[in-house]
């Protein structure tokens, strides 16, 4: 395989989607820099990738440290020379209802699922901004846009990447910086292992959601690269998602009322009117 020059930074590579994105990128040949808190998970990325024919390197980041980021920054200016193309991919799941959610588990979720996302993006703002080119492609949720009952903290933090993003866009298009957020719904992937929650109903109801996805992390990475090639800002990998989101803005009070049947429904009470 001939490498293409592209260079790619993607958080969360460990495994699940980070993994895919990183064997997607590496079909077309780029030089990936790869990060995740879990050092086995690593190990087994770069290995799939090289034995495709890709070149990879992997270094263990924590995203909710900042100066273990502006290291990666800093390994990627030394051994790359720069970059193409940010992922800032590294993620976790929780759910329960707002009255069980502890603080310690909202603090738990906006650090890693929002601000692991700032920090990623302001870590390689200096070397984005010199170079007046490349791009960031951030991986929120359809949560972002639906917000289903019993899991406010998860809606919230990837809503604050949908607008950190689009503020991104707005700020960074004039300095030739593309910019693209990410909203799958439910896929299969091992999401459920960094699961964080108050109670096992919740996590039980979102592994069915996993199982039933129509679709694999590999085919969402694959409509990741090729929409954010395409210079697509929002990207609704799933079908459902696509109409969903359509819908609310259509008209919002369908999917408001929606929700809180959807609540009523978990919590075993009548909808009250």
């Amino acid at each position: 395989m001939q490498l293409t020059g592209q260079r790619v930074v993607i958080t969360g590579a460990g495994s699940g989607l980070g993994r895919e994105l990183a064997l997607r990128y590496a079909r077309e040949g780029a030089r990936l820099l790869l990060a995740d808190i879990q050092d086995e998970g690593l190990k087994q990325t770069r290995a799939l990738v090289e034995a495709s024919g890709g070149w990879a390197l992997t270094q263990r980041c924590d995203v909710r440290d900042f100066s273990q980021l502006a290291a990666l920054a800093q390994t990627c200016q030394e051994r790359l020379g720069g970059v193409e193309v940010l992922i800032n991919n590294a993620g976790v799941a929780s759910g329960g209802f707002f009255w069980d959610l502890s603080l310690e588990d909202w603090d738990w979720q906006i650090s890693i699922n929002l601000m692991g996302v700032v920090k990623g993006c302001k870590a390689f703002m200096p070397m984005l901004t010199e170079q007046r080119q490349g791009q960031i492609i951030n991986i929120a949720s359809m949560a972002a846009l639906m917000q289903s009952p019993g899991m406010s903290n998860y809606n919230v933090a990837k809503a604050g990447v949908v607008a950190l993003s689009e503020s991104l866009l707005a700020e960074l298009r004039p300095l030739g910086i593309k910019v693209s957020v990410v909203c799958p719904s439910f896929f299969q992937t091992n999401l459920l292992d960094s699961f964080r929650g108050p109670d096992q109903q919740s996590k039980q109801q979102v592994a069915k959601l996993l199982e039933s996805s129509p679709i694999t992390a590999a085919e969402v990475a694959d409509i990741i690269y090729r929409e954010s090639q395409a210079d697509q800002f929002m990207i609704l990998p799933h079908e459902a998602g696509k109409q969903a989101w359509a819908l609310k803005q259509a008209d919002p009070q369908v999917i408001y009322d929606d929700m809180a049947r959807l609540a009523s429904k978990k919590m075993g009470l009548p909808l009250a009117e």
